[in-house]
C-alpha cells in the first residue's frame, strides 16, 4: 500500500510540474526574447551614436582646416555637416563656429540665432552658457534692456558656471542704459565675490571707480572690448570619438 500511495503522489507531483511548465515557460521565453531584443537595440543605438560622433568629428576637423586656410564658405559647410550629424558638444561647437563665420560676414541676426541654437543643443552647461553669452554680447548695443536682462538673468545665477561673466554683462548693460547706480551694485558684488576671475574683479573695480567719479559714460570702450572678447568654451567630451581642435569662436 505504501508503494501505491507513493506512486500516486509522484504522479500528482508530475502533473503539477507539467501545469506549472505550461503556465510559466511561455512567460519566461517571452521575457528572454524581450531582453534579447532590448540588448540588440541598445547595441545598435550605441553603434549608431559612435558612427555619428565619428562623422561629426571628421566634419569638424575639416571645418577647422578650412578656417585656417581662410576658406569660410568651405568651413561653414563642414561645420553645418558636423552640426547635423553630431550631438551634444560637437553640435553646439559646430553651431558656434558657424556663428563666428556669420559675425565675420556682418550677419548678426544669423549669428545670434546660431548661438541660441548652440546653447540649446549643448549638454555641457559651460558650452551652453558660453554660447548664450556670446548671443547677448552681439545684441548688447541694439536690444532693449528688458530683452538683455531676460537673457542674462538665468545665466547670472550663482550656480551657473559662467555666472560672473553674466553678472558683468548685466552691469555693462545697465551702464549703457544710464543705470549707473544699479550697475555699481553689481560691480561691488563682483569685487567681493569668492569665485570671480581676477580679470573681472579688476574691471569691476574700474567700474566702481568710474561710477563714483562720475565718468561712467567713459566705460563704453570697456563695454565694447569685453563684448568682443571670446567667452570661455570647453572642448567636446571624448566619450565616443576623439575631440577636434579647440573652437575658435
Amino acid at each position: 500500500m505504501v508503494d501505491v500511495f507513493e506512486q500516486v503522489e509522484e504522479e500528482l507531483r508530475s502533473d503539477r510540474y507539467k501545469r506549472m511548465a505550461r503556465t510559466w515557460l511561455p512567460i519566461v521565453a517571452g521575457l528572454l526574447v524581450v531582453a534579447l531584443v532590448a540588448a540588440l537595440a541598445w547595441w545598435g543605438w550605441q553603434s549608431y551614436q559612435t558612427n555619428q560622433a565619428d562623422k561629426a568629428s571628421a566634419a569638424y576637423d575639416r571645418g577647422m582646416t578650412a578656417l585656417q586656410a581662410n576658406n569660410p564658405s568651405g568651413a561653414d559647410a563642414a561645420f553645418a555637416e558636423a552640426a547635423k550629424s553630431g550631438n551634444g558638444a560637437y553640435k553646439a561647437l559646430a553651431l558656434m563656429q558657424q556663428a563666428g563665420i556669420a559675425v565675420s560676414a556682418n550677419k548678426t541676426e544669423d549669428a545670434v540665432k546660431l548661438f541660441d541654437d548652440a546653447a540649446k543643443a549643448a549638454g555641457d552647461p559651460i558650452i551652453a552658457d558660453a554660447a548664450a553669452l556670446k548671443a547677448v554680447f552681439l545684441i548688447m548695443d541694439t536690444a532693449p534692456l528688458a530683452d538683455i536682462q531676460k537673457r542674462l538673468e538665468p545665466l547670472a545665477d550663482d550656480k551657473r558656471p559662467l555666472h560672473a561673466f553674466a553678472q558683468e554683462a548685466q552691469a555693462m548693460a545697465l551702464l549703457q542704459h544710464g543705470k549707473a547706480a544699479d550697475a555699481r551694485q553689481i560691480f561691488v558684488q563682483l569685487q567681493l565675490g569668492q569665485d570671480v576671475p581676477d580679470s573681472i574683479r579688476q574691471r569691476a573695480q574700474i567700474g566702481v571707480e568710474s561710477v563714483d567719479s562720475g565718468s561712467a559714460a567713459g566705460l563704453a570702450a570697456i563695454v565694447r572690448a569685453a563684448a568682443a572678447a571670446p567667452a570661455p568654451t570647453a572642448a567636446p567630451a571624448q566619450t565616443q570619438a576623439p575631440a577636434p581642435a579647440a573652437a575658435r569662436q
